[in-house]
């Protein structure tokens, strides 16, 4: 019964439900995606020095830094930092916001192109009913 109707839906509505779906499912994700890293405390790792906690950096560090900048001079600096950034859109609060993102491009370019898509005719509409 539903099949008989998505084949009778214009290719129109058909892109517009896709979108509003794949906004909802994409929305809906990224809050639960949220809410779950709001409530994760084990991304915090520490560090002992000295008898002291500290927060842990990972391996950023002065000694990291200018072994890289010796080694691979402001190139590698940069791809490192890059990397680093990148790496971390896809953790925490950041996959959120990441998710957010990428499901209101997605949803954008199906509701574009069902603006764009044919309308059905009035010939294919009678032809059908």
């Amino acid at each position: 019964m539903h099949i008989m109707k998505l084949k009778n839906m214009s290719p129109r509505t058909l892109l517009y439900f896709t979108s509003a779906g794949i906004l909802l499912v994409g929305l809906a994700s990224a809050v639960l995606i949220y809410l779950a890293a709001m409530n994760d405390t084990s991304d915090s790792t520490y560090e002992i020095v000295g008898g002291f906690v500290y927060p842990a950096g990972g391996a950023y560090n002065k000694k990291y830094v200018h072994d890289l900048q010796l080694y691979g001079g402001n190139a590698a600096m940069l791809g490192d930092q890059f990397t680093r950034w990148f790496s971390g859109l896809w953790h925490g609060t950041s996959l959120a916001y990441t998710a957010a993102c990428i499901t209101l491009l997605f949803s954008f370019v199906f509701f574009v192109a069902g603006n764009n898509a044919p309308g059905r005719s009035k010939s294919d509409r009678t032809s059908h009913e």
